[in-house]
């Protein structure tokens, strides 16, 4: 599906991105090692810190050295609002259209979605 077709560390940034949101790490929690997510994920470790680097990158992640990496304070806030953005602009359009093209109606998505 779409999201197979994303290159490996974009789907870990979404690992990493669901891990805050969800907040298996908090703001001012320590990340996991790149290695002990790499061997999590079966990723290479490289791959890895190319995902974590997206993330140091918008300043959501900060590192520590000799420490680690840490989620930046305020980063779940603003990482919420980025990916609403993302959610609206690039990937609703498209579920809309399916749902559209499939006629389903309101009440039924809601009731598949609290099942």
């Amino acid at each position: 599906m779409f999201h197979e077709e994303r290159p490996v560390y974009l789907r870990l940034r979404d690992t990493i991105a669901a891990m805050i949101l969800d907040g298996a790490v908090r703001d001012g929690d320590p990340m996991p090692s790149v290695r002990s997510l790499a061997a999590e994920h079966g990723a290479n470790p490289l791959t890895v810190a190319k995902a974590y680097q997206t993330f140091q990158d918008e300043g959501l992640i900060i590192v520590r050295r000799g420490v680690g990496m840490f989620v930046a304070q305020g980063a779940s806030a603003r990482l919420r609002t980025a990916e609403r953005r993302d959610f609206l602009e690039n990937r609703w359009p498209v579920i809309a259209a399916q749902i559209r093209r499939l006629d389903l109606d309101f009440d039924e998505l809601v009731e598949h979605a609290n099942a």
